[in-house]
């Protein structure tokens, strides 16, 4: 019999899963696409009973194998999310999903007001921003009060399934320092005062580390024993972070999916108020953070425009495309922006089209926009303190490596690209090898490739990136008003 972990990961667009043995090699691997619901302009959630059901499927397929046996169970997940469940442990509403839901503005606003801006940045190391969780918990209660009236604990994907595994209720230390303003950065604990305010009546989770473990399964899962352990878990981008060794000091992992994520591990708090300052995956680590809404998204959504023309495709043109884009410039705003715009009404803006553009100066466009974005979230960080000593790539993004080598050419970065780079789940199924006293991650996932930037494009790629900054400066107070325009539905500036 062969000892395996399991691995999942509940993301955006899909929940993948992977099997891995005690050498890190990958035995099986699946995925179940999903979509997100959006049921009005800036609201963004999902059906939480989707991602028990895709792992339970996943389940079934990756272990139906007889010559395996399962030592622990590692889980992660899209966030952070806004997740309510009554006391029977039933959500009592779809899933209000991380910062792409840009719903909350008002409540943003208000909650400043109320605690202070500079008050919340000292003691949350982030500003209130549509990533932050208070705010949408203050939507829900002001504009869904029947629901509220019923809800008991908040959850998010990875702390959901090891609750429906396991019976606990947990929630990592870094998915909870997303929570603000609920979480105390310094005490790396919760502020039970403004806690109160936001939400009374919700009994928050205690706090473990993402490797620590949740409980035991005590639920049937096709495969899975009864009494295998289930970790804490934690959020996406920081278990991708770990799938890839891009947890140590000075090192900044950057994630392809479908929007694009960084993470720089710094041996001490380091804030900005247009970055996110978080606690890290591992005990005494410390993160700063930043997020685009789109990266893959967009890529996803003009291959769609262009009659659903395969990705392959896609890039290929791309790849014929000259850097520069034939003269294009994107803003990748097409959901808002998080970091460092923090413009959840920004839009996605093309300039310079004529009638001799082709789709493939649209698509090098698209992947050079989220580079101009990459390289505006590393500018920020480094003003702000941070500790770039080493870029890891992970993420479907990765493959073919025509985007890698744009990020590449823009940023001036290099990138290091391990052998395994499936991501989040990859990085579950170690963490959770943890629990069974399993090797490091240098020895399951040693570096592979280096993609070093192009100095022969330097200068086109830097007077795209200074109209890039531009082209949003002088287009905000259109795309505002068309943001406004936008939305049909009711105020949202009324509570």
């Amino acid at each position: 019999m062969i000892d395996v972990v399991l691995g999942v990961d509940v993301g955006t667009s899909s929940t993948k899963g992977v099997v891995v043995d005690a050498d890190g090699r990958i035995l099986g691997e699946a995925v179940r696409a999903h979509a997100v619901d959006r049921p009005r302009p800036g609201h963004v959630e999902m059906d939480a009973h989707v991602w028990w059901d895709e792992f339970v499927s996943l389940a079934a397929e990756l272990l139906a194998r007889d010559d395996i046996t399962v030592r622990a169970v590692g889980v992660s997940g899209m966030g952070p999310c806004t997740l309510l469940v009554d006391d029977a442990g039933e959500p009592v509403r779809p899933a209000v999903l991380y910062g792409v839901d840009t719903r909350a503005g008002a409540q943003i606003a208000r909650l400043n007001g109320e605690l202070g801006p500079d008050a919340v940045f000292r003691r949350c190391g982030s500003a209130l921003s549509s990533q932050a969780v208070g705010p949408k918990l203050a939507w829900i209660r002001e504009r869904e009060p029947e629901l509220w009236a019923r809800a008991r604990r908040l959850l998010m994907p990875a702390s959901w399934l090891a609750h429906r595994l396991t019976g606990c209720y947990v929630l990592d230390l870094h998915s909870a320092s997303q929570c603000t303003p609920l979480f105390d950065i310094h005490g790396q604990c919760w502020i039970p005062e403004w806690a109160e305010h936001i939400a009374p009546g919700i009994e928050l989770p205690p706090l473990r580390w993402p490797g620590q473990e949740a409980g035991r399964v005590n639920v049937p899962v096709p495969g899975i024993p009864a009494g295998t352990p289930v970790i804490v878990g934690t959020i996406d981008a920081w278990s991708e972070a770990i799938s890839v060794g891009g947890h140590g000091v000075g090192d900044l992992m950057l994630m392809y999916g479908t929007t694009m994520f960084l993470v720089n591990t710094v041996d001490r708090l380091v804030t900005s108020p247009s970055m996110w300052s978080t606690v890290g995956a591992l005990p005494g680590t410390r993160c700063l953070a930043g997020g685009m809404a789109t990266s893959g998204a967009v890529t996803d959504w003009l291959g769609h425009l262009c009659g659903d023309v395969a990705p392959g495709v896609l890039f290929d043109e791309a790849g014929a495309s000259p850097p520069g884009a034939n003269g294009l410039v994107m803003l990748p705003y097409f959901a808002g922006e998080r970091t460092p715009v923090m413009d959840p009404d920004a839009r996605g803006v093309i300039a310079g089209l004529t009638l001799a553009h082709t789709r493939g100066d649209l698509m090098r466009a698209a992947l050079e926009a989220t580079a101009h974005g990459v390289r505006h979230n590393v500018e920020t960080m480094l003003a702000a303190g941070a500790d770039i000593r080493r870029v890891v790539a992970v993420g479907g993004g990765t493959r073919g490596g025509l985007w890698p080598r744009i990020v590449s050419d823009v940023t001036g970065l290099e990138q290091v690209i391990p052998r395994t780079t499936i991501g989040a789940a990859y990085g579950a199924a170690f963490l959770a090898a943890g629990l069974v006293g399993w090797p490091d991650i240098a020895t399951w996932n040693p570096p592979e490739t280096v993609v070093r930037p192009d100095p022969a494009t330097a200068a086109v790629h830097d007077r795209r990136f200074s109209q890039y900054r531009a082209l949003y400066e002088s287009t905000t107070s259109v795309t505002h008003a068309l943001a406004h325009d936008q939305d049909t539905g009711p105020d949202e500036d009324t509570p």
